[in-house]
């Protein structure tokens, strides 16, 4: 796959930066985004000799950033190819009457609005163009529960179910639309969560051979790659090290 105009949210880090270093040896054009500028900056610089770059230090919370951001795209940029709505987070693992609220919050903003504000806004150029794909990073917490997950699952079961509403919109047009669910993958992910205890990021993956960020860029470049009658719904994928769990049972003991 070469020649493409691919946007990136989240591009600083993780599965984002993974994507752009992955296309960025194929000669397309990359549109990278993320809150941190100098990650970006020093992205491109690794990868402007190899791809058309362009940089936008954006929060995908920000609707009037986000509308902005597409519609200031210089000309080369606008025909977007392929938005990789990969920007989320966790934040904390506490039981729901214990979590801060403030990071419900950011969460539902970041994971459900920040989604919601690229697609909405990069959506009309490629039904007009009768060409695209929108890939959005949801996770194996979207469908799987576990203690903790609380609000977190809650929106990337959201992504889930929102990316197969829009391919029922899109049925008609060649727009594709796929949703990617990872289960445990070593990025910044869990310092993130733990607010940048490395220690219990570290125990996460401690013993495990868990996904790396190159595993998911590779699947997103395979979806990418089908041909384009082909569309590629749903992708689950988990480390070996990892599977789904008993029930939890609560026994009351006399």
């Amino acid at each position: 796959m070469s020649g493409k105009t691919i946007f990136i949210t989240g591009a600083s880090a993780g599965f984002g930066a993974a994507t752009a270093r992955m296309f960025a040896t194929e000669g397309n054009r990359l549109i990278l985004t993320a809150r941190r500028i100098d990650p970006l900056l020093r992205l491109q610089d690794e990868l402007g000799t190899l791809a058309d770059i362009h940089i936008i230090p954006l929060d995908v919370r920000d609707r009037q950033a986000v509308q902005g951001a597409v519609e200031g795209l210089p000309e080369r940029f606008r025909a977007i190819d392929v938005l990789l709505n990969n920007a989320g987070l966790a934040l904390g693992l506490e039981p729901a009457h214990q979590v801060d609220l403030d990071d419900w919050e950011t969460m539902v903003d970041t994971n459900i609005k920040g989604l919601m504000y690229c697609t909405r806004f990069m959506l009309p150029g490629m039904v007009s163009r009768n060409s695209g794909h929108i890939i959005n990073i949801s996770s194996t917490a979207g469908a799987w529960p576990y203690a903790g997950g609380n609000v977190y699952g809650g929106t990337k079961a959201f992504v889930s179910q929102f990316s197969r509403n829009l391919r029922c919109d899109l049925l008609g047009t060649r727009v594709r639309v796929t949703c990617i669910q990872p289960g445990m993958a070593e990025t910044e992910f869990s310092q993130v969560r733990f607010k940048g205890d490395t220690e219990l990021a570290a125990g996460v993956y401690r013993g495990t051979a868990p996904l790396t960020a190159t595993d998911i860029a590779e699947t997103v470049r395979w979806v990418i790659s089908q041909p384009s009658h082909v569309n590629i719904n749903t992708i689950e994928l988990m480390s070996i090290d990892q599977c789904w769990g008993p029930f939890a049972i609560n026994r009351q003991t006399n």
